[in-house]
């Protein structure tokens, strides 16, 4: 990456985030058979359904506050392919709000087709551990659209809908396509996902400071007590989070969660200074 398109990813990211809080509070609408549902730890055996329409829902949150939704196809997840595309036109048609997709993504006309569709970003985990070409000719084709998702479990990565464990670490994995232009990191610990047990901050802290690329944190988020944590660690690179079963269960209401990140830089707007590494 030269420096120009070094910057140029930079200015990108400051023109997504513009107008938002101090952190980015992103819901999260997980598709399976094209409802909205939640998982525990990712175990598709451990499924609960809180709306028979994703659109809605995703309206719903956009009303409250939303600034950003955070879709994944969970179906598309375990077999490869996207699976529940219908729901998330109905998304992109039903919000004004930027949308970022992942789930079954494994090709560049499925990116097309998502960019094409109106989705704001495009989220690639499974690829960029298993077809690197792919995943660098995607962030290439497609600059500044590109989130690196790193699912984890016990501190590794963990694909094909979390079903296969690997021995990379999450560190590994960025620092190889820390320099292609990728917009952002979503960083998940499995074991936490789902379970409102709080948010791994080590982890989540440890990777945003190795890598010079924002991280959003997902998984375990339990209440305020978790915003407010993740404010704390902002100035290592840490840009947001993905907010799913605390919201959907009324442990945590949006609006709150928004005006805490807001509190915590007292309604400044939000900002990131990092290295550029060429």
């Amino acid at each position: 990456m030269t420096r120009d398109e070094a910057q140029r990813s930079i200015r990108a990211f400051y023109e997504a985030v513009k107008g938002q809080a101090a952190m980015i509070i992103i819901p999260a609408i997980d598709l399976k058979e094209g409802k909205c549902v939640r998982l525990s730890q990712g175990d598709f055996g451990q499924t609960t359904v809180y709306a028979d329409d994703p659109a809605q829902m995703a309206r719903s949150w956009q009303e409250q506050g939303a600034e950003r939704i955070h879709v994944v196809d969970l179906d598309g997840s375990l077999a490869g392919s996207p699976r529940n595309r219908e729901s998330i036109q109905a998304i992109i048609r039903e919000i004004d709000v930027p949308v970022q997709v992942g789930g079954g993504i494994r090709n560049m006309e499925c990116i097309e087709t998502y960019l094409n569709m109106g989705v704001r970003w495009v989220i690639l985990g499974t690829a960029a551990l298993k077809d690197e070409i792919f995943f660098r000719d995607a962030c290439h084709v497609y600059a500044n659209r590109i989130i690196l998702g790193i699912d984890t479990r016990d501190g590794r990565v963990a694909v094909q809908g979390w079903t296969e464990e690997t021995s990379v670490s999450p560190e590994e994995l960025a620092g190889r396509y820390y320099n292609e232009g990728i917009a952002a990191i979503i960083y998940t610990d499995i074991k936490k996902d789902g379970m409102r047990t709080g948010v791994n901050i080590g982890a989540t802290e440890a990777l945003a400071r190795t890598v010079s690329i924002p991280v959003i944190a997902s998984g375990g988020v339990a209440g305020l007590r978790d915003i407010k944590r993740l404010m704390d660690i902002e100035e290592s690179g840490v840009a947001g989070v993905i907010i799913g079963k605390a919201l959907y269960a009324g442990a945590l209401s949006l609006a709150d969660a928004i005006k805490a990140a807001a509190r915590g830089r007292g309604g400044e707007k939000w900002k990131i200074v990092y290295s550029v590494r060429l």
